[in-house]
């Protein structure tokens, strides 16, 4: 039944976080992304917490979330794989590729995403994209490399500039940095990620083409959650 009014973000975002439950495995250790959208389907899974063994977590902050909610956080070593991760995306086209990282913490993120059978992704339509490189594309490095990455950048007509907090460089959960890269047109997000990959001083670029989305969940302002699946 769809809303006479249209829903707010929030409400969106609260929206594929529930219906993000149906695709958690009963008994099993579920992998868990991080940011807004991720946070509200934390909240729902605190309902489930006692049908799970717990969770993977890709970052710190959802780590002390789910924590928090009584939820048993397994280190990514401890498990040999995952049924599947739910995390949302920056952007994510037709085929479910995605950007990802405008939480900074693309890095473990994929690493999650690798342990998993099923990639969910759960985000508001404005996310869907025809081509990736809308949204500015995060990319870790290592300190040392910034000005190297960033000419290397150039190069493919890109713009990097290194993410700030209160005015310093942002520190990710690694003890990197971030890089935001805009002016991209992304039309081989596969052999895009192998490329920048293999550059020296890159510990992940954002886009996520080898562990790309199995399903997505998209919450409309009608109120209605549209499925593709990949």
């Amino acid at each position: 039944m769809t809303n006479s009014s249209p829903l707010t973000q929030d409400e969106l975002k609260a929206l594929v976080g529930q219906a993000a439950l149906q695709y958690v495995v009963p008994g099993g250790i579920v992998g868990v992304g991080t940011g807004s959208t991720v946070n509200k389907f934390i909240d729902a899974l605190a309902r489930l917490k006692n049908e799970i063994s717990g969770a993977v977590s890709s970052s710190v902050a959802s780590t002390e979330r789910l924590k928090a909610l009584g939820i048993a956080v397994f280190d990514a070593n401890e498990v040999e794989s995952l049924a599947v991760y739910i995390d949302g995306a920056d952007e994510i086209d037709r085929q479910g590729y995605m950007v990802k990282g405008g939480g900074a913490a693309l890095t473990r993120e994929k690493i999650v995403a690798a342990l998993a059978s099923r990639f969910v992704c759960i985000v508001d339509e404005s996310k869907l994209v025809p081509t990736l490189g809308r949204f500015p594309l995060p990319v870790e490095v290592i300190p040392m490399a910034v000005q190297h990455i960033t000419r290397r950048f150039a190069a493919l007509g890109g713009v990097a500039r290194l993410r700030l907090k209160d005015g310093q460089p942002l520190v990710t959960d690694n003890g990197q940095q971030i890089l935001d890269v805009t002016g991209l047109s992304i039309k081989d997000p596969s052999a895009f990620e192998s490329d920048v990959n293999q550059w020296p001083g890159v510990v992940t670029v954002g886009v996520f083409a080898h562990q790309k989305a199995s399903v997505c969940l998209v919450g409309t302002a009608q109120g209605m959650v549209k499925t593709f699946t990949y």
